[in-house]
């Protein structure tokens, strides 16, 4: 089978075709015009079906990804550090958006990455609010550090002002979340689930279901807490130091709530705050106590959907 690999963009998207007795490659724009004559380019060099890669680039990516898996192509979306771990293992040093193309469509050919799944209309709509809510919460948070500093209080009233919109938006966005989820059987049910666990709030269980809608087909916990970006990380060399630290690589909304249900979960479950003590005991720094909750929350989280039952502490 032939592989495409796409480098997209805000505007446009670059396409590298390759397989046993061609390779082309192709500019369009990231528009539904663009999709179509994607199409036809496939068409007219007698391609009826390929397994396009492409990088996770939000919603950018995700539209050229739907549509070629509507129309019967496998696709595959992966993390862009894959594919950067890839070109350097090739010692590529050109960067391009035809070259980024190429060397998506080579990984695909060496790796065969895992198809995509693609999420329901309702939970598209809910990924959709959970960033937007995510962008304005970041945003709010930068007007509130601008509040009181130097060279601000003549506009100190417009600041306010912004951060009552944002209060009043943020507000009706986690309205609109939850009218979504709760419309929803399958997206209620494992909302249900993930909130028995104390510490995880609205905000963690709609964040956890939006960014991964088929969460169900993680083999295992630590698959899970892969992808989420909360798996320590040791290095090692001889007899040097060794240090362990949480990776980067994982999806960073997951991330940043996993954060504030672990310091939630510190403060009311019985079951973390045992955990965080046991660590504790054992010398273990505070950031690295919040990471391996953030571990353990994972764990929990899986265990519950897996088993389809809520959160036992006795059982814990």
């Amino acid at each position: 089978m032939n592989v495409l690999g796409i480098d997209v963009g805000k505007g446009e998207f670059v396409c590298e075709l390759l397989g046993s007795d061609q390779r082309a490659s192709k500019k369009f724009n990231n528009t539904a015009r663009g999709f179509e004559q994607l199409a036809a380019w496939l068409r007219n060099r007698g391609t009826r079906k390929v397994h396009a890669c492409l990088e996770s680039t939000g919603g950018w990516s995700e539209d050229i990804a739907a549509y070629l898996h509507d129309r019967g192509h496998i696709v595959s979306i992966v993390n862009p550090m894959q594919i950067k771990a890839f070109g350097q293992s090739e010692l590529s040093r050109t960067k391009t958006d035809k070259a980024d193309a190429a060397l998506i469509a080579r990984f695909c050919l060496a790796m065969k990455p895992d198809p995509w799944a693609a999420p329901t209309p309702q939970e598209q709509r809910l990924r959709q609010l959970v960033r937007r809510r995510l962008a304005l919460v970041e945003t709010r948070a930068q007007e509130y550090n601008r509040l009181g500093a130097p060279g601000t209080e003549n506009v100190e009233d417009s600041i306010v002002a912004s951060i009552a919109f944002l209060d009043s938006a943020i507000e009706s966005l986690e309205k609109k979340i939850k009218e979504t989820i709760d419309g929803d059987d399958d997206l209620r049910g494992k909302r249900n689930l993930i909130e028995s666990i104390g510490g995880i709030g609205p905000a963690t269980s709609s964040t956890v279901l939006a960014e991964t809608p088929h969460i169900e087909s993680f083999p295992t916990a630590k698959a899970l807490a892969a992808f989420a970006g909360v798996c320590p990380q040791e290095r090692r060399s001889g007899t040097s130091v060794s240090s362990s630290h949480v990776t980067r690589i994982g999806n960073r909304s997951i991330r940043r709530v996993l954060y504030m249900a672990a310091l939630a979960a510190m403060r009311c479950n019985p079951i973390i705050q045992a955990f965080a003590k046991r660590l504790k005991d054992r010398g273990k720094r505070s950031m690295q106590i919040i990471v391996a909750v953030m571990h353990k929350l994972v764990i929990l989280i899986f265990g519950v959907l897996k088993t389809g039952r809520p959160f036992d502490p006795l059982w814990a």
